[in-house]
């Protein structure tokens, strides 16, 4: 009979909301980032171990993606109500774009981490994802 070993639950929506902060996951006291973007090895105040996030491509995804739809529908608004001219749009929203996504990127990836450490991934939970490699077939 295998055992199922039992970890504590960990809550997602709290763990995204700290992330949303940008605070650890665990204890939503500590800095999630040590810089703009780069995560902290571990929280500086409960000790959790953050280095095994690995989010990668989907942060920038979900921000263009945010962004997108957000200036889409000013751009939209803005020329059905009064059409102005086409530098009155980039000086809206060019800069806009750049500072809806340089605020947006390091909340999204901290949800992102959040998610991460809530459900485990990628080392979160004490083990590899990767199940050990198979020998190779004797022949």
């Amino acid at each position: 009979m295998i055992e199922i070993e039992t970890a504590p639950r960990r809550e997602v929506p709290a763990a995204i909301l700290n992330g949303l902060k940008q605070k650890c996951p665990a204890c939503g006291r500590g800095a999630l980032y040590k810089k703009y973007l780069k995560v902290a090895d571990l929280c500086p105040a409960c000790g959790e171990e953050l280095h095994h996030q690995r989010a990668d491509d989907a942060p920038p995804y979900f921000t263009m993606v945010i962004v997108a739809h957000v200036v889409v529908a000013g751009v939209l608004l803005l020329e059905q109500a009064y059409a102005p001219p086409s530098w009155v749009h980039l000086t809206i929203w060019l800069p806009m774009v750049v500072i809806m996504s340089l605020w947006l990127l390091p909340r999204v990836k901290g949800a992102l981490i959040g998610l991460q450490w809530a459900l485990r991934m990628h080392g979160f939970g004490g083990m590899a994802d990767e199940p050990p490699p198979l020998d190779p077939p004797q022949s």
